[in-house]
């Protein structure tokens, strides 16, 4: 699923007052994140993840391989910070614009 711009810009409005629910320390991208984003995904179909990397590019690596992973959509990353998206099939808490 690929988010629009209007539907991106909604998700961030709502993102924005979000705290991380996960971080990712200096063991980098384990089972146990994996597992966690999943099902805070599951739970709150939007979060933020806290990347503690100090290179640009490994954060980036990090970050796509945790949306791949939990297929989740990047709807932005500022900084440290990702906002990751997943849509709950069963049971949907954010309705997005079209």
């Amino acid at each position: 699923m690929s988010l629009s711009e209007n539907q991106k810009r909604q998700l961030r409005k709502l993102g924005h007052n979000l705290k991380p629910v996960v971080m990712i320390g200096g063991n980098g991208l384990t089972d146990g994140v994996c597992n966690e984003t999943d099902l805070s995904l599951n739970h709150h179909e939007l979060i933020k993840v806290k990347v503690n990397a100090s290179d640009r590019d490994e954060r980036d690596a990090i970050i796509a391989t945790l949306c791949q992973r939990s297929a989740a959509e990047l709807v932005q990353r500022v900084g440290h910070v990702a906002l990751l998206y997943r849509r709950n099939m069963a049971e949907t808490k954010i309705h997005l614009n079209r």
